[in-house]
């Protein structure tokens, strides 16, 4: 799955649903690469109907096809003001980790890696599903989270519902497979944990606005 630098990840539609499945497909020839699924048990479930899901720690797990081997998980444990979300390789190892910004406008996030170096910032638009990652002093792109990148029409087709979008990394990064680990479970943490904690209240917008 690594080896690729475009996914497109979409969701599984369900009526009613207090945890999330996606599907992580190859952008260009619409193939399964594997799936990102949060994993936590029915108590936990049922009280996320009643309770913030801040305060409840959560587990998605990023396993590849066709064996379902493990690649990576993305853990955050329960919080008030500002979260931190963890990537953790197949052996349970810290890749890394995402820290939510403090009292600013536009909020967002920041990438460090397991030796707590500044990685890159997540920066978005106010409008739309549209996120690019940027170096720590933000001149280089290093990737970005979009609905609307031109991918061909393959993966044009499968921009069905509103919870399908792109990730696309760097050629840079194309033989450092840890910095993808790691940019590709930050969109995950977009859609997975940051967005869905503030539904209701504030927009996707205020996890990195400009």
């Amino acid at each position: 799955m690594l080896e690729k630098n475009t996914f497109v990840v979409k969701e599984h539609v369900k009526l009613i649903s207090t945890s999330n499945t996606y599907d992580i497909l190859d952008a260009e020839s619409g193939a399964q690469l594997g799936t990102a699924q949060e994993n936590i048990g029915v108590v936990k479930q049922l009280l996320r109907f009643v309770l913030p899901k801040q305060i409840m720690s959560t587990v998605v797990e990023v396993r590849e096809k066709p064996d379902d081997q493990l690649v990576f998980s993305i853990r955050r444990g329960p919080y008030l003001f500002r979260s931190r979300v963890e990537v953790l390789d197949a052996n349970g190892a810290l890749v890394g980790y995402y820290v939510s910004k403090f009292f600013t406008i536009g909020g967002g996030f920041h990438i460090y890696d397991k030796d707590d170096k500044h990685f890159a910032e997540i920066k978005g638009k106010w409008t739309g599903f549209n996120y690019r990652f940027l170096s720590p002093d933000g001149k280089v792109e290093m990737g970005q989270v979009s609905k609307k990148l031109s991918l061909g029409s393959l993966v044009k087709d499968l921009f069905t519902s509103a919870d399908t979008y792109a990730v696309q990394v760097s050629p840079e990064l194309t033989d450092e497979p840890m910095s993808k680990m790691l940019l590709l479970a930050a969109a995950l943490a977009i859609d997975t944990i940051y967005k869905e904690e503030n539904r209701g209240g504030v927009g996707l917008g205020d996890l990195g606005g400009e």
